[in-house]
């Protein structure tokens, strides 16, 4: 766990702002038959990805601010397939679950770009992982929805090698 330099935050900042679009335009350029196409056993589809980005996004909000707010800060890890399953992300809407993305991750790229330079350094526990800064987050979120988008458009690919039309 280290500390990021403000010129290091800089392009994961960048990054994580731009997360929003760029989850929509991996969304918008799935055909409409794929959407719920799961590329096998324990895959999620490309419906699934994107409502998980809106329930994650929903926790990171919060995590980072616990981290750099609450005096010893406990960052609790959750199930992310249990809630796929329990909250059947195929009947969500998407167009809901991409709303979110947006507003969170505006709201949170607004706070971040307003930390003090020691909020960088507040360092919280995460039931998981241990250690958890405000810099771990950063580090994770910056990646976190282009991930995503990218398996968005692996599930396409595959969807396609699987006899699917677009």
């Amino acid at each position: 766990m280290s500390i990021l330099s403000a010129t290091e935050r800089e392009p994961l900042l960048r990054q994580y702002e731009e997360g929003s679009r760029r989850l929509r335009a991996a969304w918008d350029a799935v055909p409409t038959e794929a959407r719920q196409w799961r590329p096998g056993p324990g895959k999620w589809s490309a419906h699934e990805v994107v409502v998980h980005c809106a329930d994650s996004e929903a926790n990171a909000a919060l995590r980072l601010r616990y981290v750099v707010t609450e005096k010893e800060p406990l960052i609790v890890a959750y199930d992310q397939e249990a809630w796929a399953r329990e909250h059947d992300y195929h009947a969500h809407p998407v167009e809901l679950a991409l709303a979110v993305v947006d507003a969170v991750r505006a709201h949170t790229a607004a706070l971040a770009r307003r930390l003090p330079e020691a909020a960088w350094a507040r360092v919280g526990r995460h039931t998981e992982s241990g250690a958890y800064s405000a810099c771990d987050w950063l580090r994770s979120y910056s990646l976190h929805v282009e991930n995503h988008a990218r398996q968005i458009e692996r599930n396409v690919e595959a969807w396609k090698a699987a006899g699917g039309r677009g």
